[in-house]
């Protein structure tokens, strides 16, 4: 099994008259475009629930500079007419690019049913919030019987921040948040704060700002059957 060590991760909200149709332009034809591109693992949707933005896809690829080759630029400067159209129908869009940092729990071979997420960035002293997160909150979140994989990861700015014809289109950039702590789950939960997780004490939790958390349901799921 490759390890995915990168990862594109893009929340958006949808026109709710178009939802169908992203959905159907999102299963039919861009999923399955992006994840045969050479470095791609795989690609999931989530819906999220309760104040998390619509939708959260993302793909897995084996190194961040995957989304930095010149086959996947290609693609993104040269958008088909389907997708040129859906994404005119993106609203409050965030996108980044990270690394993975940490990982804790099992080989996950199959999308899980649930999601978790935090967003957020450190306001000091990241070496030792970092270490704490890969020493003690990781291993103490996969030890929970619902979880299958909790994986940390850190920003590529470089990579994010590289303009593109799709991206003229939805109008939108890399979100703000640095760090980006993903929980996959076999059953459904409330958004966690930083202040809940088991081995993060009060100093290390307070050190945490421009905090989203957020939790959603599988939509849709693809590997590139391929590698």
């Amino acid at each position: 099994m490759v390890e995915a060590n990168g990862i594109l991760a893009f929340w958006a909200d949808i026109d709710a008259e178009y939802v169908t149709e992203f959905r159907r332009w999102h299963n039919c034809q861009h999923m399955l475009e992006r994840v045969s591109h050479p470095g791609f693992l795989t690609g999931r949707r989530y819906c999220g629930t309760g104040d998390a933005a619509m939708f959260l896809m993302y793909y897995e690829t084996e190194a961040p500079e995957v989304l930095a080759s010149q086959a996947y630029h290609d693609a993104l400067n040269n958008p088909t007419p389907w997708t040129a159209e859906a994404l005119k129908h993106f609203r409050n869009p965030a996108r980044n690019i990270y690394r993975l940092l940490a990982r804790g729990g099992a080989d996950v071979t199959a999308a899980t049913p649930f999601l978790a997420t935090i967003r957020f960035n450190l306001a000091a002293d990241d070496a030792s919030i970092l270490a704490c997160y890969r020493d003690k909150i990781l291993p103490n979140i996969a030890a929970e019987g619902d979880v299958k994989r909790v994986r940390l990861w850190g920003i590529d700015e470089e990579i994010s921040g590289i303009m593109t014809s799709e991206r003229k289109i939805y109008s939108g950039g890399p979100g703000q948040q640095r760090y980006l702590l993903i929980i996959e789950l076999m059953s459904e939960r409330e958004a966690i704060q930083p202040s809940e997780l088991s081995g993060l004490d009060a100093e290390g939790a307070a050190r945490h700002a421009n905090i989203f958390t957020e939790s959603g349901w599988l939509d849709f799921a693809l590997e590139n059957s391929g590698r």
